[in-house]
């Protein structure tokens, strides 16, 4: 029977509750047990793919094309299950799946209300969800409550928790609660206040932590612990301290070395092996000794909000873990370089651009593709990234001035990118526009498979096959390819059945490394593996560099 533990947090958000739920579940994946991890969102859209980066930040997506919270790449990246759609559902997917139901007759003709129908339905779809994985063998569930405690839109999913843990009975499920222990520089000191009143909260709707976490900005001391375990009615070993790392793969080992792992084993009655934490420490090592370092230039729109591109940062540092180097990031706004020209660029090992939606920005990231191009500069083009690099090369080598995406210009003379519904005919003329449908189900979702052509960048580091997730709505129009092909570009991947473009580059007699890719590679890079394509990319930064230090 799956055991489960719920992870809420308090005072603030933005501490961390889905890192020191994946922490938690790495811990207990090395004692030998299997462990999947749910995230319940207190808000009321459906999911978060039509809300703004700067919003909700980065949109991960699963292999089975759910767009979901960034937190489940986090838990992809510490434990070894894969997410799935069920394991991230929001207030408005309970709301909607309610209402649908009394629509159908079925409660009868009672009175919907928030208990017992809502909170039913989250139980519901969290069972469902921890059943999901390992063939609904799954030794512990562990679920993060999204928002804080005392917020109005995370009670029924409190609640749910609770009348959950009442109904399962002892020893079968646990809570652990997050919060802040803030330092107060004007005084000196850290205060415990603000912790005592979210315990409190929380055990006024009955529920009573099994573990305290404390965030502070640096480790809270004994005296402050024994304070917070008195006022919380706790024991102090039970009371943890969670100070900031300059790495999220070293939380893992701070919340073993301080005994969550045991306290939650032994809250749940589970007999498990010691920790084997290994992994994680030489994954720490290799990241506080690398032997090279390297800057890339990441040119978005989204720079001030790094958690737009969490995923992707992430699978930069992977990448560097496994060649035993330090990745520098410089984030570039792409309209300072639309405004000032590409000079910024000029100091750095590599250029990347990523996903996004939204003419702002575009010509900026033109520019900086141009520059990497003509310069020699290690590209990787990432979804939007990708549709920009051709229409960069539409542009400067196939003698399309006026090449763009139909998403900026409606009227432009060569869509090189385009909607499928929108590409050219035979004879020459766009297809209609295709009617506006709902923003949320017109993309293309989820990992698909295909083939790689031999001999190209592309199969020396996929091989024959690459099987990668994808987000987006635009193509590159297979319309103008033939005439992009003869102007030197190389399409090395498409998809079997509709042969849409999937890897671009340019070949190595015209540029040292030069890829783009329609899909997003970030959502699969791990610590424990890294990514094949982030590791050629870091491997080209690094020749470049070693080549302008013997010129």
């Amino acid at each position: 029977m799956t055991k489960f533990v719920f992870v809420t947090g308090g005072v603030v958000s933005s501490l961390g509750k889905g890192i020191a739920a994946a922490s938690l579940a790495a811990i207990l994946e090395s004692r030998g047990l299997k462990v999947t991890l749910l995230k319940l969102d207190p808000y009321i859209n459906v999911d978060p793919g039509t809300m703004s980066p700067f919003q909700h930040g980065e949109v991960f997506v699963t292999e089975d094309g759910a767009e979901t919270d960034l937190d489940l790449g986090h838990y992809e990246r510490f434990i070894s299950a894969k997410m799935r759609k069920s394991n991230n559902f929001t207030t408005g997917q309970i709301y909607e799946s309610v209402i649908r139901k009394e629509r159908r007759g079925e409660y009868l003709g009672k009175t919907v209300q928030v208990i017992p129908h809502i909170t039913n339905e989250i139980q519901s779809f969290v069972e469902r969800g921890a059943s999901a994985t390992f063939d609904g063998k799954a030794d512990v569930a562990i679920i993060e409550i999204g928002g804080t405690v005392g917020d109005i839109e995370s009670l029924p999913f409190l609640e749910a928790a609770r009348q959950m843990s009442l109904r399962l009975g002892r020893h079968q499920a646990a809570f652990v609660h997050l919060t802040l222990v803030p330092f107060i520089a004007s005084a000196g000191e850290l205060k415990t206040k603000p912790t005592q009143h979210s315990v409190q909260k929380l055990r006024e709707i009955g529920i009573i932590p099994s573990a305290l976490l404390c965030r502070a900005d640096r480790p809270i001391p004994d005296d402050e612990r024994a304070k917070i375990s008195l006022f919380a009615n706790m024991p102090q070993e039970s009371v943890i301290s969670v100070w900031d790392v300059d790495t999220i793969y070293k939380i893992p080992q701070m919340l073993h070395d301080q005994g969550l792992d045991r306290i939650i084993c032994d809250e749940l009655q589970i007999d498990a092996p010691p920790a084997n934490l290994d992994m994680w420490a030489r994954l720490v090592h290799a990241m506080d000794n690398p032997q090279h370092e390297i800057t890339i230039g990441m040119v978005g729109k989204y720079v001030d909000l790094t958690e737009s591109y969490k995923s992707l940062i992430e699978a930069l540092r992977h990448a560097g873990l496994h060649t035993s180097t330090r990745v520098n990031i410089e984030y570039i706004d792409s309209e300072e370089v639309e405004a000032g020209g590409t000079a910024v660029l000029s100091r750095l090992d590599a250029i990347l651009v990523p996903g996004g939606f939204g003419k702002r920005g575009t010509e900026g990231k033109i520019a900086a593709i141009r520059y990497a191009r003509e310069n020699k500069v290690p590209y990787l083009g990432i979804c939007l990234g990708m549709q920009l690099a051709v229409i960069e090369f539409a542009r400067h080598v196939a003698g399309m001035a006026d090449a763009n995406s139909t998403e900026f210009n409606l009227e432009t003379e060569h869509p090189v990118v385009a909607l499928i519904t929108e590409w050219l005919d035979r004879e020459g003329k766009v297809e209609q526009r295709s009617a506006e449908s709902d923003l949320g189900g017109t993309m293309r979702l989820g990992a698909q498979k295909c083939p790689v052509t031999p001999g190209t960048r592309a199969a020396q580091i996929y091989g024959t096959e690459v099987n990668e997730r994808h987000r987006h709505r635009y193509e590159v129009n297979n319309y103008y390819v033939p005439a992009l092909e003869a102007a030197g570009l190389v399409i090395s991947a498409r998809t079997p059945s509709e042969n849409l473009p999937e890897i671009m580059e340019l070949p190595a007699a015209t540029h040292p490394w030069f890829v783009g890719v329609q899909f997003h590679p970030e959502f699969t890079s791990t610590p424990r593996d890294g990514h094949p394509l982030f590791k050629a990319y870091v491997e080209a930064a690094l020749a470049r560099q070693s080549q302008a230090a013997t010129a």
